[in-house]
């Protein structure tokens, strides 16, 4: 049951991360279900692949021929997205594990430890594989540096994958929303 309790929690906070890009999309003047529809079968293949890197291709492609992003900004969006940007795998994964096991650790939850935390997750995050199983292995990271035993993560590796799917899905939309808002910034 918890580990139910964990994968529901863990969709609702990818969830709140959609609707953060969502807002930022309608912020730059986009039509948010224009939008949809034209990535749509790029997060459907990120969904389904588990890898942030499979999907570089499409990502580069929606971007340009979908979305107007010049090819420059289009290419750089996609690949640091797959490879730094990853706010499902990099960032909620392992911000929710370290929260959920502190209390047991006798950790505070303080404002000290959300700024370590915050910090941990920003440099550990630099160079995560966009590929399947990737946020375990940003899990690790953030729980070494914690003082975390790092076999908390592996209790969680039979649910790792159905989560992992939106998580992907998640980085890519992040990518893709990255080099719209570069975009909008440089212009062409």
């Amino acid at each position: 049951m918890n580990l139910i309790s964990f994968v529901i929690a863990s969709y609702i906070a990818i969830a709140l991360m959609f609707t953060v890009h969502a807002v930022i999309i309608i912020g730059l003047g986009a039509n948010i279900k224009t939008y949809f529809q034209k990535v749509w079968p790029v997060l459907t293949f990120a969904f389904v692949t588990r890898s942030s890197a499979a999907t570089i291709p499409l990502t580069i492609r929606a971007q340009i021929e979908e979305l107007n992003v010049p090819a420059p900004i289009a290419n750089i969006a996609a690949s640091f997205g797959a490879t730094i940007g990853q706010n499902g795998c990099a960032g909620i994964y392992p911000a929710m594990l370290a929260v959920m096991v502190a209390p047991t650790m006798g950790v505070d939850i303080d404002l000290n430890f959300i700024i370590s935390l915050l910090l941990i997750i920003a440099i550990g995050s630099f160079g995560i594989a966009g590929v399947g199983g990737g946020a375990t292995n940003a899990a690790l990271v953030v729980f070494s540096a914690m003082g975390f035993p790092v076999t908390i993560v592996a209790l969680l590796i039979s649910i790792e994958p159905l989560i992992d799917m939106a998580r992907t899905a998640l980085n890519v939309n992040g990518a893709i929303t990255t080099g719209m808002i570069t975009t909008r910034i440089l212009g062409d």
